[in-house]
């Protein structure tokens, strides 16, 4: 398959790299190549170019940037390339401001969250909340003695679902569907979970998994 990473921070290398491990051809977009150069160099046969590139190229698509840029890198994507492809939202919310006691702030509230506003804006991308709530080091291929981990996703494409539920079990995971894009309000704030013990302990390992009887 064909996924093009929108972003080039440690989240869209690291998912990148992961998509190629495990056989599917890559292009990542940016705003400036010489931040991929070394990416490029170490991940062969994955491509560079512009985020309308990356969004042209990919049949999937990954958006993996700054929560405050999400909706500018999916305009400079264009609207065009993104519609009819399943696209994979990792991006969080988070302000512009410091953790208090641990919990990062967010410029979204328990009644609208980003993705939500993503998909407004951009109806004919099939957005699918992913990839938000672990950090970049357990993205790929996590191993925990307890098992799998749990992917929490959701989106209003039944279809755009399945492809990355299939994508997700290729990389490691779980998958929990957890209904339409509205579900993003209660997914998103995951990340703040997560973060709290490393801010207040410096532990950045963990991942949730959910049990079933």
């Amino acid at each position: 398959m064909k996924i093009g990473l929108l972003g080039s921070g440690d989240v869209a290398q690291v998912l990148a790299s992961g998509f190629l491990k495990h056989g599917h051809a890559v292009m990542m977009g940016t705003r400036d190549s010489a931040k991929l150069s070394n990416w490029a160099k170490s991940n062969s046969g994955g491509r560079v170019g512009s985020f309308a590139d990356a969004a042209r190229f990919g049949e999937v698509l990954v958006l993996a940037v700054k929560g405050s840029a999400a909706a500018e890198v999916l305009r400079l994507a264009g609207t065009d390339a993104l519609a009819g492809k399943p696209v994979i939202d990792a991006t969080n919310p988070i302000a512009d401001a410091a953790p208090v006691n641990g919990v990062l702030k967010f410029f979204t509230d328990l009644n609208e969250s980003l993705m939500e506003r993503l998909q407004r804006e951009f109806p004919t991308a099939k957005l699918v909340k992913g990839f938000n709530s672990v950090g970049n080091a357990r993205m790929v291929d996590p191993a925990f003695k307890a098992g799998k981990p749990t992917m929490f996703i959701c989106g209003n494409d039944d279809g755009a679902k399945r492809v990355v539920s299939g994508l997700i079990s290729e990389l490691g995971w779980d998958t929990a569907d957890m209904g339409k894009a509205e579900s993003a309000r209660a997914i998103e704030p995951l990340c703040m979970l997560w973060c709290i013990p490393g801010f207040l302990r410096n532990e950045w390992t963990h991942a949730f998994a959910l049990l079933k009887s």
